[in-house]
């Protein structure tokens, strides 16, 4: 049997005292031991950031890898061993900006991996910053006038893009963040968790209280997770609730064939399993 113990490090967590990411790694952990998911068998791979940091704080393997290059990292990992679960956890601007062009070609390919985004609105880690996912209005260090760009809707855009699996978290929920966490693990493709995830220290806007005010969760009100339409409807429903309705749980669900599925290479034995005859290398290594 698989405990959330096994899971802990000795390691000193360096978040700041409050931060979500604590709630966050905390869900992951619980995730994990309800799925019964050997240490040696899961992977975490991240980019670089406040969130990123995770990988060091959960006793499975681990990659930190560049800011915003996370997702390539787990791909490759996954394509190495298709048996791993692999996770890849970063920040909204890890992964929404710098790494916003392999978010949009792994999702169309729907490698069967999961994505969990820390989303504060933030630049954290360099002390407060306008991201992507930052509110019309808020006043940063980069905006002191107020942010003038439109948000960056990572819901609608995974719906979208490919993504298999999309939903969203609020790092003030635990209980409800391990289950969609859960569901993401298990699910066979893409999937998306984007994690409301409050910054104490340098997000006074988005705050616990802004989201307990304003989150409900898609499934009290009967949403379909298997009807796109009704997924991007509700996607959008925070820019036109002017953030008022903020929507929590799973938008969108579908199957598909995944990356690995389509590979021949590996559907009887995982790369790492093959001879280098099998694999044709050791040819070039005859003469």
């Amino acid at each position: 049997m698989v405990t959330v113990m096994d899971y802990n490090v000795k390691e000193k967590s360096q978040w700041c005292p409050g931060c979500g990411n604590f709630a966050i790694v905390g869900a992951l952990k619980g995730a994990l031991a309800e799925l019964q998911i050997p240490q040696h068998q899961a992977v975490i791979v991240s980019g670089i950031g406040c969130s990123s940091k995770l990988p060091h704080y959960v006793n499975t393997y681990g990659f930190e890898s560049l800011h915003g290059r996370g997702l390539p990292v787990a791909s490759g990992i996954k394509l190495a061993n298709n048996r791993l679960t692999v996770i890849d956890v970063g920040g909204d601007g890890d992964g929404y900006g710098i790494g916003s062009g392999h978010f949009l070609h792994i999702m169309r390919r729907n490698y069967d991996l999961t994505y969990i985004v820390h989303d504060n609105q933030i630049y954290g880690l360099t002390t407060g910053q306008a991201s992507p996912t930052s509110q019309l209005g808020m006043k940063t260090k980069t905006t002191p006038y107020g942010v003038v760009e439109t948000p960056f809707n990572p819901i609608s855009t995974a719906i979208n893009g490919g993504a298999t699996f999309v939903a969203r978290a609020f790092a003030g929920d635990i209980t409800h963040m391990k289950d969609l966490f859960k569901q993401a693990v298990a699910h066979r493709g893409f999937a998306l968790v984007d994690v409301f995830q409050p910054c104490v220290t340098f997000n006074k806007l988005n705050t616990y209280d802004f989201f307990t005010k304003r989150v409900y969760k898609l499934e009290a009100e009967g949403h379909d997770p298997a009807d796109r339409m009704k997924a991007l409807e509700k996607a959008y429903e925070q820019a036109a609730s002017n953030y008022e309705r903020l929507p929590i749980g799973v938008f969108f669900r579908e199957e598909r064939p995944t990356y690995e599925d389509t590979l021949p290479q590996i559907k009887e034995n995982a790369l790492v399993e093959h001879s280098l005859k099998e694999l044709d290398i050791s040819a070039a290594y005859d003469d």
